[in-house]
């Protein structure tokens, strides 16, 4: 089992249904060389009984990233953990924090939260079969437990199985009544139930995530836990990761405009291999957020992305208006 550090921990984007696909990770990668990125959850029934290995390409480039599975099968968690650390990825995640009914009626995601010693069992079984590490991202609590003892209970048993990485999404997950979407917004945020978990478990890696979405906020947050995980700020307005980059190694601020010359090789490479342009440029939409001329780049990028034969040339013809005000 390696070794582990907690400023590996330190920046992180969370992993997101739909949105952090391959493209969408090789693009943070080059706003923000330091983030640990994740994948998109995949189930561990979709690598083991499905055969579908396809789910676990990714580059080189992308490191270092971590794998997020869903399951409540720990001999299958094993084995889908061994095809993800076989492939090469950094870290096997176990997702406790999914909200929604799909995830529901196949007994993983946030639901596992009421069975912390099942969630102790999944997680002893990947451990023995990787050597990468294997961490769990949960909520706080879920429907009724609203006691801070119910998390204190949850992380213990965590700490049992082997778990040395916690990623905690302050936010309770309302399993009856809201929608996944209502999930990540309505339940209010309680950081400090996360503060005081980190105090009480000093031994343990803490990642908060959750409505984190400026660089003061993760400045203010690593006084308090080991590292900062964003979710959707990360993806709609991807060019806060630069910043935090800039602010927490005093790496140079990049240029939006270098960042997509940067992105060009990879393009024009998933072309080549018959990737479809509209796959990658949905998640360039939001790199000019809040800029002059934001609203032409993604109409353009929209609006071309998906015709046949569209290519880096549609890239350029966004930017240019972008690039003659900068």
């Amino acid at each position: 089992m390696q070794r582990i550090d907690s400023n590996d921990w330190h920046l992180s984007v969370a992993p997101m249904m739909d949105w952090t696909d391959r493209h969408c990770r090789y693009f943070h990668r080059l706003l923000s060389p330091h983030a640990r990125l994740y994948t998109e959850m995949v189930t561990s029934a979709a690598l083991v009984r499905g055969k579908q290995l396809r789910l676990l390409e990714h580059s080189q480039q992308e490191h270092p990233v971590a794998l997020q599975l869903g399951g409540s099968d720990p001999a299958e968690l094993a084995e889908a953990a061994r095809h993800g650390a076989v492939a090469g990825y950094d870290e096997i995640n176990l997702n406790v924090g999914c909200p929604s009914d799909r995830v529901q009626s196949g007994r993983f995601g946030a639901c596992l939260m009421r069975e912390p010693a099942l969630v102790g069992d999944c997680v002893k079984a990947m451990r023995d079969a990787v050597a990468v590490p294997v961490t769990v991202k949960c909520r706080i609590g879920v429907d009724d437990q609203d006691d801070y003892a119910d998390l204190q209970h949850f992380t213990e048993t965590m700490l049992e199985a082997g778990v040395e990485v916690l990623v905690v999404h302050a936010r309770k997950a309302w399993l009856q009544g809201l929608s996944p979407k209502e999930n990540r917004e309505i339940p209010p945020l309680d950081y400090r139930r996360v503060y005081r978990l980190k105090r009480e478990f000093p031994q343990l890696v803490v990642v908060i995530n959750g409505g984190i979405t400026t660089v003061e906020a993760v400045r203010e947050h690593l006084q308090h836990v080991d590292g900062v995980m964003l979710g959707r700020a990360a993806y709609h307005d991807p060019y806060v990761l630069a910043r935090i980059e800039h602010a927490l190694y005093d790496v140079p601020l990049p240029s939006r405009e270098s960042v997509l010359q940067h992105m060009r090789p990879y393009v024009e490479a998933e072309l080549a291999r018959g990737t479809a342009l509209k796959h990658i440029c949905r998640h360039l939409l939001g790199l000019y957020q809040g800029e002059p001329g934001a609203r032409g780049f993604r109409r353009i990028l929209s609006e071309g992305a998906h015709l046949e034969g569209a290519g880096w040339s549609l890239i350029e013809r966004a930017v240019a208006p972008m690039a003659a005000a900068a």
